[in-house]
């Protein structure tokens, strides 16, 4: 089966955490290796995995969130159209 973007987002936690199931994981491994958006997306989603572990708190730069979700929502209307 061929996946996009925006079905590997919504199953990116659960792979870093080695719950799918082997075709979704073989999916997900296949689009990973062409997909430089995804792959990117999946260093930053372990990333975020090892600060969350971390004790000490970091204060964002202002702004930080408005443009995440700027830039999420650009990507989900490329991926989609």
């Amino acid at each position: 089966m061929r996946i996009d973007c925006k079905h590997v987002w919504e199953h990116i936690s659960a792979y870093i955490e080695g719950e799918v199931d082997a075709p979704l994981r073989a999916d997900i491994d296949r689009h990973l290796e062409t997909c430089e958006i995804c792959s990117a997306v999946l260093d930053s989603t372990r990333n975020v995995v090892i600060l969350m572990a971390d004790d000490r708190v970091f204060e964002l730069p202002a702004g930080f969130s408005k443009r995440l979700h700027a830039r999420i929502d650009t990507e989900l209307e490329a991926s989609s159209g």
